[in-house]
């Protein structure tokens, strides 16, 4: 297995694990609701470490994958600048694992010091998501071995920036909150769900270049 296989394989396994823990965990846990809680309070509480590991195991096949973008798209710094994204994406990922949130309603003077470092790495997250999107979109239009990827990736990232936009409302603004109180988690995964949709499209198409090229169809750069 080369690298760019391995990359493809961590980039699509990656998503699935994800998504199908947190879901699996939310429906397995008393009292959690959905479409009212941020995935992260799954940290928290006797079966935390399952979230916190999904969170960890998620980063590090993120990085992976990472890399083997880096490797794909490597003609030029602002195309590797894309590989940067994931990165800084994944590292967030991985390090929202053992930095667990506060509980929901702590004060933000009694916040602890891993809880607001949670909170950061979720913004940097949340603001990236859609940003990674638009930029490989540029990406996807001038090579025209990816152009079959540019609705898919236009689609992924309006709707994360309207999910963004709608979560950040609905937890920053005081008068907002009351309407949207009990939506933040469906606004949250809503996000977090097509980003890995994206993610994982875009590792099925480096597998399947990589498995043209292993052919001989595609020339290598």
């Amino acid at each position: 297995m080369n690298r760019r296989q391995m990359a493809a394989l961590a980039g699509m396994m990656g998503p699935i694990l994800f998504v199908s823990i947190f879901t699996v965990e939310g429906w397995l846990r008393p009292n959690y609701q959905s479409s009212e809680m941020f995935v992260s309070a799954l940290s928290l509480g006797p079966r935390g470490w399952i979230q916190i590991a999904n969170f960890m195991v998620f980063g590090i096949l993120l990085l992976v994958f990472a890399w083997g973008v880096a490797i794909e798209f490597n003609n030029g710094k602002k195309f590797r600048a894309g590989s940067t994204l994931l990165v800084i994406v994944a590292l967030c990922y991985l390090f929202s694992g053992p930095f667990v949130m506060d509980p929901t309603g702590t004060l933000p003077n009694q916040m602890s010091l891993h809880g607001t470092l949670h909170g950061i790495f979720g913004g940097i997250v949340f603001l990236l998501m859609p940003i990674c999107c638009f930029f490989f979109l540029r990406r996807f239009r001038e090579d025209p071995r990816w152009r079959s990827y540019q609705g898919s990736t236009i689609a992924a990232g309006t709707i994360i920036t309207a999910a963004v936009v709608l979560l950040t409302v609905a937890t920053k603004l005081p008068m907002a909150r009351d309407v949207f109180i009990d939506w933040v988690g469906l606004f949250q995964r809503t996000a977090i769900v097509i980003y890995m949709i994206w993610l994982f499209t875009f590792a099925l198409g480096l597998h399947r270049r990589n498995n043209l090229k292993g052919s001989g169809l595609v020339g290598r750069k």
